[in-house]
C-alpha cells in the first residue's frame, strides 16, 4: 500500500507533513520489473538481480513510487530568516550497484535541486548518497527517518537558526536539556528538541574520511536566544584558551636566541 494511503507509523509531524504537501504523481512511461534487469556483481560480472534487491527496489515502487512533497527551511541571510522551499521526488533511477562489503544499493531522484550527490537506497533499508567517490555514505537509517527529519526541517522554518561564529558542532555539544527525536535518528544524524531549541547534528556527505561532524541550531523567542548565545560564549572561551595554548607551545618549542647585550667599548 501506498505511504499516502497509510501513514501508520510515521509522528504527528511527518504525518501533518505528508497530508499538508503530499502528493502521487502516475509514471510517466512504462517500467521494466527489476526481476528481469541484470547487474555486475563484485568480480564485475554481470548477473540477474538478486531477489533481496528486487524485494526492496519493487518495495519502494510500491511504498513509495511517485511521492512528491514540499519542505520548508529556514535559511539566514544577512541576519533575516530566508524562508527556502525544497521538493523531494520519490522516483526509482536506473542505477543499481553491489556494495563493497555485502548487499546491493539502488539509486532514487531525491531532492529537486541542482545537487552534486546521487540518492540511495540500501538493501538493508539505510539511505545514503554518492558523492561521486563510488561509495554509499548513510545518511538516514531508513526511508522513514528521512521524512521524519524533513518534518521537523519543515516544522522548524519558522525558527531561527543560529548564525554564531564557532564550530557548530561544538556549539550543539554544549546545549543541554534537550529531547533525543529517535525516529530521525541513527548512526550518522541525530536530532534533539526543546521547547526553545533544535540541533540537528549529521555527518558530512562527503567520501573523506573521517567523515566530520557538523550541525545545526535553530532557536525560538528570547529564551531560546539567550541559550544558544550562552552556549557560544562558552565555546569561544574554550577555543580562544585552546589557540592560546597552542601558541604558548609553538613558542616554547620555537624559543629565539637569547640576545646578550654587550657594551661596546668607544673609541678615543
Amino acid at each position: 500500500m501506498h505511504i499516502l494511503d497509510d501513514l501508520s507509523g510515521l509522528s504527528s509531524r511527518a504525518k501533518s507533513l505528508l497530508e499538508r504537501t503530499g502528493r502521487r504523481d502516475d509514471p510517466q512511461e512504462p517500467r521494466l520489473s527489476t526481476e528481469f534487469l541484470r547487474i555486475r556483481d563484485c568480480y564485475d560480472r554481470w548477473i540477474p538481480a538478486p531477489m533481496m534487491l528486487v524485494i526492496r527496489r519493487e518495495g519502494f515502487a510500491q511504498r513509495y513510487g511517485g511521492l512528491r512533497y514540499r519542505v520548508r527551511s529556514s535559511c539566514p541571510v544577512e541576519d533575516k530568516r530566508q524562508e527556502v522551499l525544497r521538493d523531494w521526488h520519490y522516483d526509482l533511477g536506473q542505477g543499481m550497484w553491489t556494495g563493497p562489503a555485502h548487499g546491493w544499493y539502488f539509486a532514487w531522484l531525491g531532492e529537486r535541486v541542482s545537487s552534486p550527490v546521487r540518492y540511495l537506497v540500501h538493501t538493508d533499508g539505510r539511505v545514503g548518497v554518492d558523492d561521486g567517490g563510488g561509495r554509499f555514505l548513510e545518511i538516514a537509517p531508513s526511508i522513514g527517518a528521512l521524512i521524519e527529519s524533513h518534518a521537523l526541517t519543515d516544522m522548524l522554518a519558522t525558527w531561527d537558526r543560529t548564525t554564531a561564529a564557532v564550530d557548530g558542532f561544538a556549539l550543539a555539544q554544549q546545549l543541554g536539556g534537550l529531547t533525543d527525536i529517535p525516529e530521525a535518528s541513527g548512526r550518522t544524524i541525530r536530532w534533539r528538541l526543546s521547547d526553545n531549541v533544535a540541533v540537528e547534528e549529521f555527518r558530512n556527505w562527503s567520501s573523506d574520511t573521517p567523515r566530520r561532524w557538523r550541525a545545526f541550531v535553530w532557536s525560538r523567542g528570547e529564551s531560546g536566544r539567550r541559550q544558544v548565545e550562552a552556549a557560544a560564549a562558552r565555546v569561544a572561551t574554550t577555543q580562544q584558551s585552546v589557540a592560546a595554548g597552542a601558541e604558548n607551545e609553538l613558542g616554547l618549542a620555537v624559543k629565539p636566541p637569547c640576545r646578550s647585550e654587550r657594551r661596546i667599548p668607544r673609541l678615543e
